[in-house]
C-alpha cells in the first residue's frame, strides 16, 4: 500500500501526484534524499546554463554564426588524450534498438537480438508520473529477470537467457523538462534529475554485480559546459554510494546544432565517463531551424521528407561526428532508422526495408560503430550491414578518418540543400504533429505513423518548419506564398480528416499545434507547454521563469 498521498512532504521533497501502484519501491526515503542532493549541488549551475542557452541562440538569431570555439582550441589540437576504454558490454555496439520502457517494449527490446538497448524516458516516452514511476519499475523488473507475462489473449513473454539480452544504456530526460511532480525546496527537479538518479540509485550496484554497468544516453545537450555538469553529476553520484570513478558511462547525444561545433570538447568534459557519440539526426535538425528560424532565405529547408542524410550539411556533421570520436577513442553510433514494417504489405516491407539498409549502408562505411533502429524486425538488417564490414572486429575505432577536415561553415552549409516547399508537405507536417501530440497527450510517445516510428523530434520538426516558411514568406513549388491564415485554412481542413474515437485527444493536440505553430514567438520545446497544460497534476503551479528554463 502506498504511504503518500497529493502533497506529501519530507525533508523539503513535496511529491505532488496522485501516488500509483508500487511507488514506494521506487520513492524510497533513501533514494530521495540521493535525489536531492544531486539536485541541490546542480540547480543553480543548471540554471545559468539554461538562460545562456537563450543568449546564445539570441545571437545566431541576430546574425553571428557559430564557429569552432578559440578558446578551447588547445583541447581540439592536442592530439595525446582519450575518453575512458569500452566499458563491459559496451565494447561491440552494431545494432541498438531505441524504445520506450513500457512493459512490453521492454521484452520486446531485450529479446530483439540487438547488443544495446536505448532504454527511452525521453523523447519517444510521455512524462506522465506514471510513466516516469512505471519506467523505473520496469528497468529493475527487467535486470531481476521478473517482468515475463503471459497477455490475456494467452501469449507469452519471456526474457531470453541472461547472456543474449542486450546492454541496458537509459536516456534521461534533457535539461528543458521538469519534473512537477517532484519539488525540493519547493521548486521542480530537472526531469533529468529525476530520471538518472532514481535508475542510478537503485541499480548502479546490480548492474556491476552482473558485470556490466551504469550507462547514460545524454541528451540535447548544446555545449561542452552542459556535458561538464553531467560530468560533476557523474562524480557526485559515485560518490554518494561508494562506487569507483569511471564506473559510468555516457554516450551523448549530437542532436543540436551548437554541439556540433563542440563534440571534441564534449568528449573531452566526459573523458573518463565518455563511450561515444551518436548523430541524432532528427532533434539536429529541428535546432538547426530553431536556432536560424530568422535568418532568411539561407536558412530555410525543404519539405521535412526531402532533408536526407546526404544533403550537404548532413553528411559534413555525420563525418566530422565520426572523425572526432575515433580520433579520441569513442564510439560513433549512427541514427534511427524509422521504418515500422508493415507484415501485411510485402511490397511496402521489401521497399522499407531496402531503405534502411542503404542508410545502413553509408553509416557502416563511414566508419560508424553501430546503428539505431527502432523495430525489432530492422536489427537483422542493421546487423548484417554493419556484419558485412565489422567482420569479427567489434568496433572500427581503429578507423581515424583523418581524411575528414573539420569544417564549421559546412555544418551551417544549408543553402546547399537540394529540395522543394510543397502545399502536400505542409499538409503532411500538420497531420503527422496533430497525430502524434495526440498520442503523446494519451501517454504513449512512441507512435507509428505512415509506417515509420515517430517520437517527439518529428512533431518538432512539423512545427518549427511551418513557423519558419510562415516567417520568411516562403514560396512552395506551386508558386503560392505560405501565410498564417493560409496554414490555418490548412490546419482546419487536415484536422476534419481525422479519425476520431471515444477519448482521443486530438482538439487538445490541435489546440498545441497551433499555439507551437502559429505564435508570433517561437517557443523552444513543444513539449513545454504541453506538459504544463495537460501532464501536470501539480497543486502548485511552477512559475513561467522555471518552466521556460530551456
Amino acid at each position: 500500500m502506498n504511504s503518500f498521498t497529493d502533497n506529501f512532504t519530507i525533508n523539503g521533497i513535496t511529491l505532488t501526484a496522485q501516488p500509483i501502484c508500487r511507488q514506494n519501491e521506487v520513492l524510497t526515503p533513501d533514494a530521495l534524499d540521493f535525489v536531492a542532493q544531486l539536485h541541490r549541488a546542480t540547480a543553480d549551475r543548471r540554471q545559468e546554463l539554461m538562460q545562456a542557452r537563450h543568449s546564445r541562440r539570441g545571437q545566431i538569431a541576430s546574425g553571428q554564426d557559430p564557429r569552432f570555439l578559440p578558446e578551447t582550441e588547445g583541447i581540439r589540437n592536442d592530439p595525446n588524450w582519450r575518453v575512458a576504454p569500452p566499458a563491459p558490454g559496451l565494447e561491440d555496439r552494431r545494432v541498438e534498438i531505441t524504445g520506450p520502457v513500457d512493459h512490453k517494449m521492454t521484452i520486446n527490446a531485450l529479446n530483439s537480438g540487438a547488443k544495446v538497448w536505448l532504454a527511452d524516458m525521453e523523447d519517444s516516452s510521455t512524462p506522465t508520473w506514471r510513466n516516469v514511476i512505471q519506467g523505473q519499475l520496469n528497468l529493475t523488473d527487467a535486470l531481476e529477470r521478473r517482468i515475463d507475462f503471459t497477455s490475456p489473449e494467452g501469449k507469452e513473454y519471456k526474457l531470453r537467457a541472461a547472456e543474449d539480452l542486450p546492454t541496458i544504456v537509459v536516456r534521461p530526460r534533457g535539461w528543458h523538462l521538469p519534473e512537477k511532480h517532484m519539488l525540493i525546496d519547493g521548486k521542480p527537479v530537472a526531469g533529468g534529475i529525476v530520471d538518472f538518479g532514481l535508475y542510478f540509485f537503485h541499480n548502479a550496484k546490480r548492474l556491476l554485480a552482473q558485470g556490466k554497468g551504469p550507462y547514460f544516453y545524454l541528451p540535447k545537450i548544446e555545449n561542452h559546459l552542459e556535458a561538464r555538469l553531467w560530468n560533476d553529476i557523474f562524480i557526485l553520484a559515485q560518490n554518494l554510494l561508494g562506487i569507483p570513478q569511471g564506473t559510468i558511462r555516457a554516450t551523448v547525444l549530437i542532436e543540436t546544432i551548437t554541439a556540433a561545433f563542440e563534440m571534441e570538447e564534449i568528449l573531452y568534459e566526459l573523458r573518463d565517463h565518455a563511450s561515444g557519440l551518436n548523430a541524432g539526426r532528427w532533434d539536429y535538425i529541428f535546432s538547426l531551424i530553431k536556432n536560424f528560424r530568422t535568418r532568411g532565405p539561407r536558412f530555410v529547408l525543404p519539405d521535412r521528407g526531402q532533408v536526407t542524410m546526404t544533403q550537404p550539411f548532413m553528411r559534413a556533421y555525420t563525418e566530422q561526428l565520426v572523425r572526432a570520436c575515433h580520433r579520441r577513442g569513442a564510439m560513433a553510433i549512427g541514427g534511427m532508422a524509422a521504418a515500422v514494417p508493415n507484415r501485411k504489405d510485402e511490397a511496402a516491407n521489401t521497399a522499407s526495408f531496402e531503405k534502411v539498409r542503404a542508410d545502413k549502408t553509408r553509416e557502416a562505411n563511414d566508419g560508424f560503430d553501430g546503428s539505431w533502429v527502432a523495430h525489432p524486425d530492422l536489427v537483422p538488417v542493421c546487423r548484417e550491414v554493419f556484419d558485412a564490414v565489422l567482420g569479427e572486429r567489434p568496433n572500427q575505432l581503429d578507423r581515424s578518418r583523418e581524411d575528414v577536415t573539420p569544417d564549421d561553415r559546412a555544418l551551417i552549409d544549408v543553402a546547399s540543400t537540394e529540395g522543394t516547399i510543397t502545399e502536400t508537405g505542409i499538409r503532411l507536417n500538420i497531420e503527422v504533429g496533430i497525430r502524434y501530440i495526440e498520442s503523446w497527450l494519451r501517454g504513449n510517445g512512441a507512435v507509428a505513423i505512415h509506417n515509420l516510428m515517430e517520437d517527439a523530434a518529428t512533431a518538432e520538426i512539423s512545427r518549427s518548419q511551418i513557423w519558419q516558411w510562415i516567417y520568411s514568406h516562403a514560396i512552395t513549388e506551386e508558386g503560392d506564398v505560405i501565410t498564417r491564415e493560409w496554414v490555418e485554412d490548412m490546419l482546419d481542413e487536415e484536422f476534419a480528416r481525422l479519425e476520431r474515437f471515444d477519448g482521443d485527444r486530438f482538439a487538445d493536440a490541435k489546440s498545441i499545434f497551433e499555439e507551437v505553430t502559429l505564435a508570433e514567438d517561437f517557443p523552444t520545446f513543444l513539449t513545454i507547454p504541453a506538459y504544463a497544460r495537460f501532464l501536470t497534476e501539480a497543486r502548485e503551479e511552477a512559475t513561467q521563469e522555471e518552466l521556460v528554463a530551456a
